[in-house]
């Protein structure tokens, strides 16, 4: 019998596993894709954001709904002790301007080979191209190069992603074996379609800067990407919650300046400028606000000011599921007992991504997934302790 199974090899499961075998128990994670974390290491193509130095109280407001029942997980594995955890990898870090903090080798495979080299010598057998395909009473069912195998571990901790990213791995296929325990997927952290008429085609790919960004009453500091496709960026995942519920979405251009400053600048002597080198000249908006504005407000009103604080946004809805950066929905937490453990299936754990929570980029995703994964290994091992014991 396998001691201690570990579904998936992102970072949620590499924690729980890394909980399981510093505890001194035998430990086999089983990962459906070639090599482990594959979304962790396109995370970090761009830098990897591993967490956000700020007040505890303001780091797990990002969480919205779910803050209570990450509260424990985030209490006891927050920003600081994974700050900890990294440097404890031989990972140095820095804190940027806006409280993120990073690894100064700004990538993700540093970290994971340190980490795996750490877990291979606490004795972790790492499994690859092994696709859980359920349970059969006791036993874990898997799909590998030697055909089926069933496993039957003392204890499991589920950490199978969320549903989006497929090529790497996240693609949702374990929902169908718990059923009426999971909640419907969502895209989460998702742009948005625009359709975009033909004068917009020049500023594709343009990082639009100093925004702020209103979805009914959820309002975010950040910048935006206009593409072919629509718009996206950290500041669009910010509000994407609200914007799937149906929230309007509108963007003030100028967020540091109030309505009548933006009113007396305008009203200086135009002459014979164009409007758009007048909005440069008094304003010193770029030339991809000027476009936005131009595109969104057609006929424009004699009184920009109100427009220019408050932009209106038409789309048509999310990015699909599977371009998403990160999923709502999952196993529901209403089938978790406080260690994480499954209430119809004593001694199986679920962490990470799979559970049906949501937050923004910015440090928060990997955090919660990191918490979660840890505290569902430190149950774990303590399940196997008592059972080993005979305790109940």
């Amino acid at each position: 019998m396998t001691r201690a199974l570990v579904i998936g090899a992102g970072p949620a499961g590499l924690m729980a596993a890394d909980m399981l075998s510093q505890a001194g128990h035998a430990v086999t994670v089983a990962e459906a894709m070639p090599s482990p974390a594959r979304k962790l290491l396109m995370a970090g193509k761009s830098g990897l954001n591993l967490t956000k130095a700020e007040p505890p109280s303001d780091f797990l407001a990002a969480y919205g709904g779910a803050r209570d029942a990450l509260g424990q997980s985030l209490d006891e594995f927050g920003p600081k002790a994974v700050t900890e955890w990294a440097e404890g990898l031989g990972q140095p870090l820095f804190t940027g301007s806006t409280g993120r903090v990073f690894p100064k080798a700004m990538k993700a495979s540093p970290l994971l080979r340190a980490w795996l080299a750490r877990l291979a010598d606490q004795g972790v057998t790492l499994l690859t191209r092994w696709r859980w395909t359920g349970f059969d009473g006791a036993t874990c069912r898997f799909d590998t190069p030697e055909g089926i195998v069933c496993v039957e571990p003392a204890v499991t901790v589920l950490a199978c992603g969320g549903a989006s990213w497929s090529r790497l791995g996240s693609d949702g296929a374990w929902a169908p074996y718990l059923p009426e325990q999971v909640a419907p997927f969502k895209p989460a952290n998702m742009g948005f379609r625009v359709a975009w008429s033909d004068h917009m085609h020049r500023h594709f790919g343009t990082p639009i800067k100093g925004l702020a960004l209103f979805a009914g009453a959820t309002r975010s500091r950040g910048e935006i990407v206009i593409s072919s496709r629509g718009i996206e960026g950290g500041g669009i995942y910010a509000v994407s919650a609200a914007l799937r519920g149906g929230a309007p979405l509108s963007l003030d251009l100028l967020p540091d300046l109030d309505e009548e400053t933006i009113r007396q600048r305008l009203s200086r002597p135009r002459g014979k400028t164009s409007l758009g080198n007048h909005l440069r000249k008094t304003l010193r908006l770029d030339p991809a606000k000027i476009a936005l504005l131009m595109e969104c407000a057609r006929p424009l009103p004699d009184d920009l000011a109100p427009l220019l604080k408050a932009l209106p946004i038409a789309h048509d809805g999310p990015r699909p599921l599977d371009e998403a950066i990160s999923t709502a929905g999952g196993l529901r937490f209403d089938a978790l007992d406080k260690n994480l453990m499954l209430r119809t299936r004593p001694g199986t754990f679920a962490a990470g991504e799979m559970l049906d929570w949501e937050a923004p980029t910015g440090g928060y995703l990997l955090t919660a997934c990191l918490a979660t994964g840890r505290h569902a290994g430190l149950a774990a091992a303590r399940y196997l302790s008592l059972t080993s014991s005979g305790k109940p």
